[in-house]
């Protein structure tokens, strides 16, 4: 049963979703069909998309943001959060570039110019955040980035505080320097995708290691409907923790950044956006509406996989996720 105040639950296998208030999707829907636009709504929601990271795994929420938009919702959304590869996949819904945000994991991040573990050990960083940023997302996917700093939608940048390890935001930026700046802030990680990146007077690492699924963020800057787009099945967030020895790779960042080679283990950082999302009952939630969406299986993406036809099965499963997810509230079709 739905908990009081909230729409009853989406009817999906208990060993394969999180609660689910389909409350979230029937507001947006309601939007569209009032043909509500940011600036000019006529209800009190403040309705948030979260966008999780993980590197490659941000194809799953490529594939969800393009069937978003393609149901004509990408108005509905009144800011958007994004950790990591979730900061890029939420630009693309923020500029209406959907479809880009499904293909530039297959079609261009997929690749050794962009990630090559033979730059281990070199002076270049094994993620190379020059590749997308200057040359991806100028010429293959241009970014409008005077268009994202006017957007009535704002876009919410996670960065992590390389000194202390704690999460904020960069928002309102106005300038591209900036903006690519906080790209880069969000994505970096010492020793694999380059040195912390300063802003502000402040130096950053990448966005997901404080938070990343910022769904508590949001609710706590006022979000009364959350939708959030994670990148991993739910069997793979729910699996047991890792133990108290973090492996070798985390341990070797911790030489980089005391504490963040433990933080950047997946089970550590979900669990308490796990618990919130979980829990219907959870007093985190207010009285928020609160929505998943994960992929219904997993096509063997981590966060480095550079295979194009696992990349590109995870941005259709993903894509097939949020279609799957709108059918069920709009009476059997996406439209």
């Amino acid at each position: 049963m739905a908990a009081p105040g909230r729409g009853p639950e989406l009817n999906r296998p208990a060993d394969a979703a999180l609660s689910g208030d389909e409350e979230v999707l029937h507001a947006l829907l309601r939007r569209r069909a009032t043909g509500s636009t940011p600036g000019a709504r006529t209800d009190p929601h403040r309705i948030a998309l979260v966008v999780g990271g993980g590197g490659m795994r941000g194809a799953y929420a490529g594939g969800m943001v393009h069937a978003l938009e393609q149901a004509g919702l990408s108005d509905a959304f009144d800011v958007v959060y994004g950790s990591s590869a979730g900061a890029f996949v939420g630009t693309a819904l923020v500029l209406r570039h959907g479809h880009d945000a499904a293909r530039i994991f297959p079609d261009d991040m997929a690749c050794k110019a962009f990630i090559d573990p033979r730059r281990l050990g070199t002076r270049r960083p094994m993620v190379s955040l020059d590749y997308l940023l200057d040359e991806i997302l100028v010429v293959s996917k241009p970014t409008d980035w005077a268009a994202l700093a006017a957007s009535p939608v704002p876009l919410r940048v996670v960065v992590t505080d390389a000194a202390d390890m704690t999460p904020h935001v960069l928002e309102g930026l106005g300038t591209e320097e900036e903006w690519k700046l906080a790209m880069r802030a969000t994505a970096t990680i010492p020793w694999l995708a380059g040195p912390p990146v300063e802003l502000g007077g402040r130096r950053w690492v990448d966005g997901s290691v404080g938070d990343p699924l910022p769904v508590l963020r949001a609710l706590r800057d006022g979000a009364t409907h959350v939708l959030a787009l994670l990148t991993r099945t739910v069997p793979e967030l729910r699996r047991s923790d890792p133990g108290e020895r973090a492996p070798l790779w985390a341990r070797s960042l911790d030489v980089v950044i005391p504490g963040l080679g433990a933080m950047t283990q997946d089970v550590r950082r979900h669990a308490d956006s796990l618990a919130l999302l979980s829990d219907a009952a959870h007093p985190d939630r207010g009285g928020a509406h609160l929505l998943a969406i994960t992929p219904a299986r997993t096509s063997g993406v981590r966060g480095l996989t550079v295979d194009v036809e696992r990349v590109e099965a995870a941005s259709q499963l993903g894509h097939e996720a949020a279609v799957a997810a709108l059918r069920a509230v709009n009476g059997g079709t996406q439209h």
